[in-house]
């Protein structure tokens, strides 16, 4: 049976109600060598736990966060909440306590869903009660307050629920219904409450079933954390409503992990963001080109390089487990020699852009209609449009409007009128330009933009994309400091010991090189570069930027960092 895109429904349980009647004996959600469910076993599941919600005082309007590492019943809970008339506050399992306390006290969250691992880290937790997400226990801490408070609570609770519904009824007549509000962890540090609608969700929903055929046999690989609106929408609330199952992994997606499930799953459909599909590139296909003296030789001769990529392409396939057909990439941009090696490779990738705000598709393309360093265009029932465009380089800030921008930030009206206009349009934050066929191309951050000094706008990600290109640079930093333009990398350490294991005897000998490695890469990329954006140094990052959950560099750590230093430290 080929599936068709969700129809008539207005809410996400309307949704997966819809699928759990058209694909009951199905595959729905799974754990890796551990159980899977169907479709009716998932409705059985999120209907009785709705209930316990329902019962425990939760009811139209209420904030119930989830905190948890990806499990199949992270996505049981999403939906019971809000059968249950609940909104959903996912909390990424990486945030500091401080962050985790700051989201359920601004949220007003009344429970918490919680994996035992996470469960030490909620003692100052102010949500009533929570709830082992394995188990679906409840637990109350047993703080002599928190009983007594209890025992007058429910007799309460339906005179409660009753008002809230009221309430709540009433204000829907004026305003979307809420269904997630997620709090972002972004490049700039500030985090904010993105307000979700189930309109914006199955608007995001339809799109991508329109751009991307999913059916009812895909099976799906999740390796990105369930509380990012990337893999919440489009891997998880997608494949659910195409009827396809997502398999969860029991832990990190390291590689011993990783390989063996890819294997077990055998995924048609996996999302990623652009460090993992680099680092496989960077430390297994390069290396093997390299590594034969006769290969290394012909691989510069174009019809060698596409004989030697294709047959690359074909083995990376087979370790993802042969039946792969969509290997999405968001979250940030894609290094340019890996993308191009996917495309000689034949490897069925496909880029997308998109925002927490916007639900979060706004551009993508299939794997067959890709191009070269753009992020597609924008997806049915999107306008992009790119406001003030520089007269020369065409670029400008990327604005967008449709059904999947957000309804605001929570409690916050004043950042929420920053970036949302009267007339709906979002101002993203983010440059680029739409070419002659409507392909968008990103150029990075309006906050980030360093000014020439001749007022030229010069953009940092494409100076780190170039650095980025040399196989001993694992990821790279440019920054401002003062009027000189300078770049963090942090280095390869594979590549770098087998290196100086050939070249250098001792640490001196060590050191010497990679001063003279650095005065070469600033030389090959300032002739790759205008006049005004050359870098004046480079210097060693000692270890891995911190990053966002989608992996992006946070730079606001590294802003107000000297940029002096000894290189060779």
């Amino acid at each position: 049976m080929i599936s068709t895109a969700p129809s008539s429904v207005s809410t996400i349980p309307d949704l997966f109600h819809q699928s759990a009647a058209r694909y009951a004996d199905r595959p729905a959600l799974a754990m890796i060598n551990g159980p899977t469910l169907t479709y009716l076993d998932v409705s059985h599941r999120v209907m009785q736990l709705a209930k316990m919600l329902n019962d425990e005082g939760i009811t139209s309007g209420d904030r119930v966060a989830i905190y948890s590492e990806n499990h199949m019943n992270w996505g049981i809970a999403y939906l019971a909440i809000q059968e249950a008339g609940g909104v959903v506050v996912p909390i990424l399992p990486d945030f500091h306590t401080g962050a985790v306390s700051h989201i359920l006290r601004h949220s007003e969250a009344r429970a918490v869903f919680t994996s035992p691992r996470l469960l030490n880290r909620l003692d100052e937790s102010p949500a009533k009660f929570t709830i082992n997400l394995e188990t679906f226990q409840i637990s109350r801490g047993g703080k002599t307050w928190e009983t007594l408070l209890r025992l007058g609570e429910a007799a309460l609770t339906n005179l409660k629920a009753r008002a809230r519904r009221f309430l709540h009824s009433a204000h829907e007549k004026e305003s979307p219904s809420l269904a997630v509000i997620i709090y972002t962890s972004g490049t700039t540090g500030h985090s904010k409450g993105v307000m979700l609608t189930h309109q914006n969700l199955i608007a995001n929903i339809q799109s991508v079933r329109k751009l991307v055929h999913i059916v009812e046999t895909d099976r799906f690989l999740s390796l990105l954390p369930l509380a990012h609106t990337f893999e919440c929408t489009l891997g998880f609330l997608t494949p659910l409503s195409a009827g396809a199952s997502v398999h969860y992994l029991d832990r990190a997606p390291t590689a011993p992990v990783l390989l063996p499930a890819l294997q077990t799953v055998r995924p048609t459909v996996m999302l990623s963001v652009p460090l993992i599909i680099e680092k496989i590139y960077k430390q297994k296909i390069i290396p093997a080109f390299h590594g034969n003296f006769i290969i290394r030789n012909v691989y510069g001769l174009p019809p060698f390089r596409k004989l030697l990529n294709k047959k690359a392409g074909k083995k990376l396939l087979q370790t993802f487990g042969g039946e792969l057909k969509l290997f999405c990439i968001g979250g940030a941009a894609l290094a340019p020699d890996t993308e191009f090696f996917l495309r000689e490779a034949g490897f069925p990738y496909c880029i997308g852009y998109g925002l927490t705000e916007t639900s979060p598709l706004v551009t993508g393309t299939p794997p067959e209609t890709t191009r070269l360093r753009s992020a597609g265009k924008a997806i049915l029932n999107v306008q992009v449009r790119i406001d003030h465009p520089d007269p020369v380089t065409g670029a400008g800030e990327i604005w967008v409007k449709g059904p999947n921008v957000m309804a605001g930030y929570y409690r916050d009206p004043e950042k929420t009128a920053e970036v949302l206009s009267q007339d709906g349009w979002f101002h993203t934050g983010d440059l680029g330009y739409i070419d002659e066929d409507g392909y968008l191309f990103i150029k990075g951050r309006s906050k980030n933009m360093i000014l020439g000094p001749s007022g030229e706008n010069i953009y940092p990600e494409e100076l780190e994309s170039l650095l980025n290109e040399h196989d001993w640079v694992s990821e790279s930093l440019v920054l401002e400091d003062g009027k000189e333009i300078v770049a963090r990398v942090f280095l390869n350490s594979e590549i770098i010991d087998q290196e100086l294991a050939k070249h250098a005897t001792n640490e001196a000998g060590a050191r010497k090189r990679i001063l003279a490695f650095f005065e070469e890469l600033k030389s090959a990329v300032n002739q790759r570069t205008s006049k005004f954006a050359k870098i004046a140094r480079i210097i060693e990052q000692p270890e891995p930027f911190e990053k966002t959950p989608t992996q992006k560099i946070k730079r606001f750590l590294y802003t107000t960092k000297s940029a002096g230093g000894d290189p060779s430290m």
